[in-house]
């Protein structure tokens, strides 16, 4: 499983458990009451999240994350994240910008609270 010990690790790691393509991996990060967003939807729990992951797994391709700030307050963290899903070819099929709240939990590792995959990249209401 992945486990994330710096808060400022956490996109990069969610991408390569989520390259590997299995749930599992995902589901780890998460806490079992989480929060994830995008654009059209909100789901929360980890059998909801599961369902969510399980269809973005489908679309092919492989997907990077880069950090563009983590803001820590003790056991909470503040982080957005540009990330891209490119297929086999290298081609963009899709990308956005997250906003997202972690939470230290208490062996140390960092599991997402909320999750909004596309916060950060919706236009202004």
């Amino acid at each position: 499983m992945f486990t994330v010990e710096r808060p400022e690790a956490f996109n990069e790691t969610w991408a390569r458990a989520f390259n590997t393509r299995e749930l599992d991996h995902l589901l780890a990060l998460y806490e079992d009451e989480a929060i994830l967003a995008d654009a059209t939807r909100t789901v929360r729990g980890k059998a909801e999240i599961a369902f969510f992951l399980g269809e973005f797994l489908k679309v092919p391709g492989t997907l990077s994350g880069r950090n563009n700030f983590c803001l820590q307050l003790g056991d909470l963290a503040l982080l957005r994240a540009d990330w891209v899903l490119r297929d086999p070819d290298g081609n963009q099929i899709m990308s956005g910008s997250s906003a997202e709240i972690i939470r230290r939990q208490p062996d140390g590792n960092w599991l997402y609270a909320i999750d909004h995959a596309a916060g950060a990249s919706l236009p202004a209401v």
